[in-house]
């Protein structure tokens, strides 16, 4: 009847329980004394907060189990009102199991600080329901004995009678945040003195605990984004300030696994997902809300309703009917997505009938926010300029993750003057400095302004320099996707392209690189393509051939994907075309339309085999002619596909039936002239 919860699940401080089905009293007797039993192992965890109240309502919950044990062993008999206050304890302790499972959440603690008055509150109302439950039940006609009956007629008393309060030291703790959070707004520095006894108060002890706090705050910030009244977003963000401010200034090292892990960003479990269990099963699309119906099938909000609204009161997947249209959200799979767009640079789909609001990514999320930012950045570059080699070193991973969690950081510290002093730590022979320098890098090169001052402090040949001789491959990997981002610009594309060496480090790294140096370097030279003179470029440096060649060894469905695309850009042009042919890609091509699975590859595809077509005439369409099995892809995207993938399939295969036609009819030549075609494009 019950199942241990999943925190991912469920936003912090809700308690979504349900209420009981029907069910025999001996199997609600049994998943009550479960559901005890969950709740009593809390005991050994430590309550950095709302400590009196956890342990006074967990021992109260340790005598009821005893009752409950009893009640069970003597198998009574019960009457409906018997049955109806075992019910409504079920739906109570399903409750109070999630509050303290919340109390005690590791990362949590700065936030439960920060809700004590709350939590405080639903100890009392949880308590409270206890007694009034326990009234309804009918203690003279059920066999226990007089010491289990006076004890359990002594946790109704208290359940009703005990207080519970904000603990005084709770709130001095959480007025001393509040404090430090007007010191911000006011622009004066806080004395570490305070900071380090609020973190004390709450067993904050490492840099790890501090960005663990973090995390967990920045989930809930995502969340309540999502919110209707979004009433704590300002508290939330001057949360996140102060603990980056301590984690930055406090903490004079990083823990190795702390660091691993925020460098991951919970990387390790998206590269073992397929990005295809991202997308809804109706659009096939990626989500944006994605919700789970009674068969356990997930889809996007939207698609699902559009379904049910059309007269299909079914499961899309399995054709079942169901029995209840009721959604799901999938809080968990919805993190995942977000982080696999932010990974991958995947931007979230705009409302046509919206206007894009960005405020909450270019401005600080609150004056303490800002504040607090503000002050670390300072203190950040002073390091960079002033500090020992491992102050440095410390100070470049901070700027690193700042400047990953969002615009305004990257905004705060360019501002600040920090890509000069990351700059000069790229010649480093520390890899760890240097790796940390072109990641902040990496990240600071989305921010516009940004790209400008990274060129003019002679940025260009530094990055080049670490993408050639880089300390580490992830050095080389983040220098890649620097340059994506400083190609985003036309002035800066022509720049990296009139460099002699540019074009071959970023091949050589597709050839000998990991998988990411691989996808960063594929990106790079398609923005590099963006210039049309770096199109003869890229020929001459050879790439078509290796490309090629690494078609049929890539491992890597996103890679593969990725060369697709670089390849129908360079297609476009005759010259590009005729450098594919010579490299007798045009097989490969056919055959990974026939097995690549994601939309995007298939639109390559066919993108590129069409530009073949246009420019290759008589030495493309005679081959892929004799090719059965390449009409069945083709036909599928005539109605799966996007309307841009649907229209060049459309395309190509009129093409090809016509000169099937004329070629029927002896006409040693197809009868279709190229302007034909070029404005469906």
């Amino acid at each position: 009847m019950i199942r241990k919860s999943d925190a991912s699940t469920r936003r912090i401080l809700t308690f979504p329980a349900i209420r009981p089905c029907q069910a025999s009293p001996s199997t609600l007797l049994d998943s009550l004394l479960l559901l005890a039993s969950n709740i009593c192992e809390n005991k050994s965890k430590q309550f950095f907060t709302n400590h009196r109240n956890a342990q006074q309502s967990l021992r109260l919950i340790g005598v009821l189990s005893i009752f409950l044990e009893e009640i069970r062993e003597n198998r009574s008999d019960f009457s409906d009102s018997s049955v109806l206050c075992l019910s409504e304890l079920h739906f109570i302790l399903q409750k109070l199991r999630f509050l303290l499972e919340d109390l005690g959440l590791d990362g949590a603690r700065l936030w439960m600080l920060m809700k004590c008055e709350f939590i405080a509150s639903q100890f009392t109302v949880l308590m409270r329901a206890i007694a009034t439950a326990l009234d309804v039940l009918p203690l003279g006609s059920i066999e226990v004995s007089r010491e289990v009956r006076e004890s359990t007629q002594l946790v109704k008393k208290q359940a009703r009678e005990l207080k519970f309060e904000v603990d005084p030291v709770d709130r001095l703790a959480s007025n001393d945040v509040f404090s430090i959070l007007s010191q911000f707004e006011g622009g004066i520095v806080p004395d570490s003195s305070d900071l380090r006894r609020v973190l004390n108060q709450l067993g904050i002890k490492s840099w790890g605990e501090c960005n663990r706090e973090i995390k967990l705050l920045e989930a809930e910030m995502g969340l309540e984004h999502l919110s209707e009244g979004k009433r704590d977003l300002r508290l939330l963000s001057s949360l996140i300030g102060l603990m980056s401010y301590c984690r930055g200034v406090l903490f004079e090292f990083i823990d190795n696994l702390a660091a691993q892990q925020s460098n991951n960003c919970s990387s390790d479990v998206i590269k073992y997902l397929n990005s295809d269990d991202f997308r809804c099963l109706i659009s096939l699309e990626l989500m944006t809300d994605p919700v789970t119906v009674q068969t356990g099938h997930t889809y996007d909000r939207s698609s699902i309703l559009k379904w049910f609204k059309a007269g299909n009161p079914t499961c899309p997947k399995t054709g079942e009917r169901l029995k209840s249209t009721d959604l799901v959200p999938n809080l968990a799979l919805k993190q995942l997505i977000s982080q696999y767009r932010c990974q991958n640079g995947i931007p979230v789909a705009e409302k046509s009938h919206k206007k894009r609001n960005i405020t909450r990514t270019v401005v600080a999320g609150s004056v303490a926010a800002e504040g607090a930012t503000k002050m670390l950045a300072h203190f950040l570059i002073h390091r960079l300029e002033n500090g020992t080699g491992e102050e440095r070193e410390k100070a470049s991973f901070e700027i690193r993750i700042l400047t990953k969690a969002n615009i305004f950081n990257r905004s705060c510290l360019a501002e600040s003057g920090a890509i000069p002093h990351l700059l000069n730590l790229l010649p480093s022979t520390n890899p760890l400095a240097q790796e940390n320098a072109i990641a902040g890098l990496l990240n600071l090169s989305k921010h516009s302004k940004s790209k400008t001052i990274i060129v003019e402090n002679g940025g260009v040949e530094l990055i080049l320099g670490v993408l050639k001789e880089g300390l580490k491959m992830e050095a080389r990997q983040h220098a890649a996707g620097t340059l994506f981002y400083l190609a985003s610009v036309e002035e800066y594309r022509v720049l990296i392209g009139e460099i002699p060496g540019a074009i071959p480090v970023l091949m050589d790294l597709i050839r000998d690189g990991s998988d990411s140096c691989k996808k960063n370097a594929l990106v790079a030279i398609f923005g590099l393509l963006m210039h049309s003179d770096n199109h003869w470029r890229v020929l001459s440096a050879g790439l078509v051939p290796l490309l090629a060649n690494l078609l049929t060894s890539f491992e890597s469905e996103e890679l593969i994907v990725d060369s697709l695309e670089v390849l129908a850009t360079i297609a476009e042009k005759q010259d590009g075309t005729i450098a594919i042919l010579r490299a007798k890609a045009l097989p490969v091509i056919v055959e990974i339309l026939n097995s690549v699975t994601s939309r995007a590859g298939k639109e390559y595809c066919v993108s590129l085999l069409l530009a073949l077509c246009l420019n290759g005439g008589g030495d493309v369409v005679p081959v892929l002619v004799k090719n059965p099995s390449l009409m069945a892809p083709l036909y599928a995207l005539l109605t799966e596909g996007t309307s841009r993938s649907s229209k060049k399939a459309g395309l190509l295969i009129r093409l090809l039936h016509e000169f099937h036609e004329t070629s029927s009819s002896n006409l040693t030549s197809p009868a279709f002239p190229r302007e034909r075609f070029v404005h469906v494009w």
